[in-house]
Order: C-alpha cells, then structure tokens, then sequence
C-alpha cells in the first residue's frame, strides 16, 4: 500500500431510499437512512466519504475524480478485496452494499487504472492522470509484477527520482537523501555484488543527466520506457485449450495473446481487437469469434465462472478504447488536449522565467563577488601604493637635501674661482715686484690655480652627480604621480554593489453464468494497426539506447548468474534474438485467423 499523505472527508447528502439489503445478505447492519464511511487509496492520497446506503459505484466513483480533478475517467476504476479475498472491480452501475465488499469499517476502496493506453505520450493528456500511471506502474515494477532488466530499472530510477526531487542539488540533496526511497526491485538487488549505497550513486549518476527536466516530463520519460516492458499492462488468466493444456491469457490494449505457461514474455499467439466481432462466456467456458467468419470459434476454459467475468470486462472495455482511438478524437478530448496544451505552454513560460530570474540572480551574485574581488586587488593596491608613496617622498626628500648640499658646494667652489681669479690678477699686477714677491706670489698663483683645476674637476663631478639626482627625482616624481592616479581610481571605484533583483456490468442478476455481447466494428473496414510497426522508446531514442548499453556493461560485471530468474533468462533469450515487444507482436499475428486458431488448439 502506498504511502498516502493527504486525507479528504467528503459527505454524500443524495436522497433517495435504500433497497433491502437482507436480500443480499449483505450490509443488514445499516438502516436505510444510515450513512456508511467509505475511504478510498488513489496512488498517493487517502480519500474518505460519507455515503447514502444507496448510493451506486458510478455516484462513488464520480465523487472520486471530482475531488482528485481527473477527467480521463475511461482509464480508470475501483477495486475492493471482495469476502473470498479476490481482487475485484466495483461495478458502476450497482449499488456499492449490493456488491460483495468485503465487511469493514470504514469500506476500503482502491482507485486503479483499469485499461492501459497504447502510448502514454498521445493518450494522457492530464497531469494528474499522468501522475496515476506513474505511480501505478513504478509501484508494479519495484513489486515485480512487470517484468524489467536491470539496466532499464536502473535508468527508470533516475527518472522516478527526477520526478520527485526536480533537479539536482549539491546543497539539498547531499549524502542519504534516497536512503528512504524504495528505488529498484529487490530481484535487481539480489542479482549483483553492489551494496544499496553503490547502487544509490549509480542512479544518482543517470539522476544527474536529467538536469532541466520538468518533473511531470521525467514522468512521462519514465513511462515511455516502461510501455515497452513486454508485461506492462498486460492482464494474465490461467486458461486451457480444448486438449487441456495449461496457458496463460494475456488481455491488453492491443488485443489478445496466448502465452505458454512458463513465459509470460513472449506470446506465441496473437489477435488484435480489429479481428473479433462477438465475445461470449457460458460456465466457464469462453468463446470469442473473430470476424472472418471462415475461421473457426477461438474457445479456452477458465477455472473459474468469476474468470469469465473478468476477462469479458477487460475485452469489453479495451476493445472500445482500440476503436476509439482509430476515430477522430471526441469534442470532450479536443478540448481537454487544448487545455492541457495551454496549460503546458504557461508552465514552460513560468518555468522559463523562473530560469530566467534564477539566472539573473545568480549572475548579479557572480558580479557581486568579482567586484568584491576586484575592489579587494584596489585596496590592497591602495595600500601598496600607500607605501610606495611613503618610500618616494623619503626618497625625494632625500635628493632634495642632497641637492641643497650641491648647492652650497657649487657656490663655495664659485668663491674658490673668483679668489683664483683675484690671486691671478694680483699676481699680474705684481709683475714688477721683486723676483723673489714674484717668485712666491707665482708659486701661490700656480698653487690656486691647481687647487682651482682640482675644484673644478670635483664641481664637475658633482654637477655630474647633480644631473643623476635631478633625473632619479624626474623619475620619482613621474612614478609618484602614476601611483597617486591608481590610488585616486582605487578610492574612486564604489563600495556599495547594486544587484538587480466505462463495465462488466448489466443489468441481469449476478449469478448470470453466461454472457454475450457484440463488439462494435464495421465489417471490411480496414482498421489501421501502427502498433505492429511500431519501435521501442530505446531504438527510437539514441541518447537513452547508449545509456542502456552503458548500464549493460557496468551491471554485467557485478552480475551473480546463480540469482538469475526465469524471466532473465526469457529477457535476455529475447534480446540476443533480436526480439522486442512490436516485433513480437506482428510476428504472433502473421497467417490468417484460421491458422492461428489452429496453433492454439495445437498447444
């Protein structure tokens, strides 16, 4: 039973009066104005009513898809656990407490789907009927009531998880997120070496490939792969021919297959609903005559009057929806496609502006953090070049003193020449003094003028120096400048960062042990059958194709062969032929319905 996590009480006020149910012998507890609680599972909710005694299947199912807004009611119906403990479909014409519902309180209910579509991605139009198979179908295959290999339950995972989770995220879904989610079936388990945590990290692996992916397309993508499973939506009847031998009849969509007893994969006889024009069942044994009518009675036996009813419902029911679906679609479903379609644009719209407004926001938090980073290189600049500017002015205050010391050089060495200059002309005016005053005053001459030459020589020298200051301070002042303009853009740039922001039933008694009923056909019309040309989702698809060859490869190699069931080795018997479920199907269909019929007796 399905987790269920929504509860709806709902009150049934129709009028009218009970029959008498002592007739029946059923539900003699209640008074006719009694009101009986009934609670009905869908596939994740629990839904609870208050009825009338006399209220009918129809009233109770329609309170049902109205709560839950499902319009594509053909598909569906409820299941109740009868007082033999078998599985059984409520009719819809019948009053509930007329039918054998097993006796609890509150009645339990199951809302199922009852007829399976050809092809999920045509036929489902609502998102809430979506979501019914979905569930329905993950539910049979984790049971392992549908058959499917390893590599495609792994795949069909990563979907399911997809369709719960929305896309991956490091931040929401760390380590142990799936460790409460029933993930693959537990065969799948037993047949390989890998622990529940490898096996997590595998699908989280193929979880990951499905970015961008809106949940209710990951369920259709789930569903589309899994309608290629050979037992999806297959009803199975234990049957015998006119010698006896025990088979299986598969009743589905498409029509009917005869399955030997120990392969439930592979039919080995087939007849679409275009071939049969009367369906009958007397006791146990059923007729369906096909509409060559050169073509003998196809007649199996059931072990059961309760089988027959069974198996009439079911062909009664997918043999119209067959039609159906090759006639133009009804006002009603139009108009539902319609809907749905629009519904499914502005949900791309919205969810295309959400990824727009997320792109958004992420990049202004990436410009953010560059400008952060960009203003951090400023200040961290700024305060290089601080320090730079410290340096330089020491240092130009240093050539400045240097340069007055220069200064005071050149003038004292100025005063030293115009002394020379002065000894020179005395000593020129001294020409007529004594040899001797001569002699000394030309030995001081010669003295001044070498230390003039020496003085000279060293303002030189120091002119030399001063030229090679001046140019360092040049270029102090042109580095201090550069500087102080990356200090003025550093201190310029902002601080403050703006981001933008349909039944069995008729109306004869119940222990009716015969029925008939005629299927409506045209006769020699052509009724078109696609599904026997028809390839898988993984031929059709590439991307998926390599993702199963993948998986393939990586599941072999942890493979326990002594776990292996006979459904694997059906599976992989199939496959190594080069048989899939359409390829299947329009072989168990060739030759005409005579010889058909004659292979089934033969079996």
């Amino acid at each position: 039973m399905p987790k269920t996590d929504t509860v709806y009480h709902v009150s049934d006020d129709q009028s009218g009066v009970a029959e008498q149910q002592e007739r029946h012998g059923l539900f003699s507890w209640f008074r006719k104005d009694d009101k009986v609680n009934m609670r009905v599972l869908t596939m994740d909710a629990e839904l609870e009513f208050a009825v009338q005694t006399n209220t009918t299947g129809k009233q109770l199912f329609d309170q049902v898809v109205k709560t839950i807004g499902l319009r594509e009611i053909w598909f569906f119906g409820l299941q109740y656990t009868d007082t033999k403990g078998f599985s059984t479909w409520l009719k819809l014409n019948k009053r509930v407490l007329s039918q054998d519902v097993k006796k609890e309180t509150p009645l339990q209910f199951r809302f199922r789907a009852k007829f399976y579509p050809e092809d999920v991605s045509e036929e489902l139009i609502q998102e809430v009927t979506q979501r019914m198979f979905f569930l329905q179908v993950k539910e049979s295959i984790l049971n392992d009531e549908i058959y499917c290999p390893p590599e495609s339950a792994v795949l069909l995972a990563s979907y399911a998880v997809q369709a719960k989770y929305g896309d991956f995220n490091e931040e929401n879904h760390g380590e142990g997120f799936l460790a409460n989610d029933r993930l693959l079936p537990q065969r799948v388990y037993d047949q390989h070496s890998f622990t529940k945590e490898q096996w997590t990290e595998k699908i989280i692996v193929w979880y990951k490939e499905h970015k961008g992916m809106m949940r209710d397309d990951a369920m259709i993508e789930y569903l589309k792969i899994a309608q290629d499973l050979e037992m999806y939506g297959v009803n199975y009847f234990e049957i015998k021919n006119k010698k006896g031998s025990d088979l299986w009849l598969g009743v589905d969509a498409l029509g009917l297959n005869v399955y030997e007893k120990e392969d439930k994969l592979t039919p080995k006889i087939g007849f679409p609903w275009s071939e049969i024009r009367n369906i009958s069942f007397s006791d146990k044994k059923f007729v369906i005559k096909p509409i060559d009518k050169k073509a003998p009675d196809f007649v199996f036996l059931a072990s059961r009057l309760r089988i027959n009813k069974r198996i009439l419902a079911l062909c009664m029911g997918n043999h119209e929806l067959y039609m159906r679906r090759r006639k133009p679609d009804t006002i009603e479903v139009q108009q539902m496609k319609a809907q749905a379609k629009e519904e499914k644009m502005a949900k791309l719209a919205e969810r295309a502006q959400l990824a727009k407004e997320r792109q958004q926001r992420e990049d202004a938090v990436r410009q953010r953090k560059e400008m952060e980073e960009r203003l951090r290189l400023y200040e961290e600049e700024y305060e290089r070049a601080k320090l730079d500017l410290e340096k330089s002015q020491q240092m130009a205050n240093s050539l400045e003193e240097r340069m007055k010391q220069s200064e005071n050089e050149r003038r004292a060495l100025e005063e030293a020449r115009k002394r020379a200059e002065e000894a020179r002309r005395m000593a020129e005016e001294a020409a007529h003094l004594e040899k001797e005053e001569r002699e000394r005053m030309e030995r001081e001459a010669a003295e001044a003028q070498a230390e003039m030459e020496r003085k000279m020589h060293e303002a030189k020298a120091k002119e030399e120096e001063t030229r090679r200051l001046q140019e360092e301070l040049r270029h102090a002042h042109e580095e201090m400048e550069e500087k102080q303009r990356a200090l003025h853009e550093a201190i310029s740039t902002p601080r403050t960062l703006h981001v933008s922001e349909h039944d069995d039933d008729d109306d004869e008694d119940e222990s009716a042990r015969s029925h008939s009923h005629e299927l409506n056909i045209i006769e020699d019309e052509v009724i078109p059958r696609p599904e026997e040309s028809r390839i898988t989702e993984a031929e059709r698809n590439k991307t998926i194709n390599k993702q199963l060859e993948s998986l393939s490869a990586d599941l072999a190699r942890a493979k326990l062969d002594t776990k292996q069931t006979q459904n694997d080795i059906l599976h992989s018997q199939n496959k190594s032929q080069g048989r899939d479920k359409y390829k299947t199907l329009k072989q168990i269909r060739q030759g005409n319905t005579k010889q058909r019929v004659d292979m089934f007796e033969a079996m």
